[in-house]
């Protein structure tokens, strides 16, 4: 991020800049802090996060107490120059409570999918197909983040890359059976196994499911041409 497009952020009459802070790989916003011309420079300078504290009226840099460090990996801001986008790897929680996210309460909403309000529902809109993919990633991300005592999503990230490959190959496995024994029940359920325990190695291994779907695409339009 060079000097010039630092000069171009407009500070409210406070010196300060809203900054909206995503996880790069889940796409959940974490969080909603503030920057003046000092922290944001420095953010840009060392690829870590800093913030002007409104309260103790001083630069903080996230993660600096609580090793729930905040890596950029992208700087952006809105067409008014006057909000901040960062997309970021997150440690831990981002929530000073020990949430992954700071926007963990909900207002109910008239008319909203009681997918999204975390209801269960029996069958996903035809407009949100893969929508559980989404909401499932940002589970997983929590998970990571919050690491529940009790959770088998906790077992599989504190055991590590080879637990959690070990169950990839095992899940892998069990969905060849299934096929072999043509039983849809079964292959139902050992497929969506095998789902959930590679999206926790895309998590471990910092690669958003974006990409992936990103790769399918590219190669069906090269294929298309």
């Amino acid at each position: 991020m060079t000097g010039i497009r630092l000069d171009n952020i407009r500070y409210d009459s406070q010196g300060l800049v809203p900054a909206i802070v995503q996880d790069a790989i889940s796409k959940d916003v974490l969080m909603l802090a503030y920057m003046n011309n000092e922290s944001l420079e420095k953010t840009a300078a060392t690829g870590t996060t800093w913030f002007w504290s409104r309260s103790r009226q001083e630069l903080w840099n996230k993660g600096a107490t609580s090793g729930h460090t905040q890596r950029v990996v992208s700087l952006r801001y809105d067409c008014d120059a006057d909000t901040l986008l960062v997309l970021v790897e997150q440690t831990g929680p981002a929530c000073h409570t020990g949430s992954y996210t700071c926007f963990g309460g909900e207002i109910p909403v008239a008319g909203a999918d009681s997918a999204e309000t975390g209801e269960s529902a029996a069958v996903p809109a035809s407009s949100d197909r893969f929508g559980i993919l989404s909401r499932l990633e940002s589970v997983i991300a929590s998970r990571e983040a919050e690491r529940p005592e009790g959770a088998y999503t906790t077992y599989l990230f504190e055991k590590g890359i080879d637990k959690i490959l070990k169950k990839v190959g095992e899940e892998t496995a069990e969905v060849i059976i299934a096929a072999k024994n043509r039983d849809h029940d079964e292959l139902r359920y050992e497929t969506s196994d095998l789902i959930f325990h590679l999206m926790v190695l895309l998590r471990e291994s910092k690669l958003p499911l974006d990409d992936v779907m990103a790769e399918l695409e590219r190669r069906h339009m090269s294929k298309s041409k």
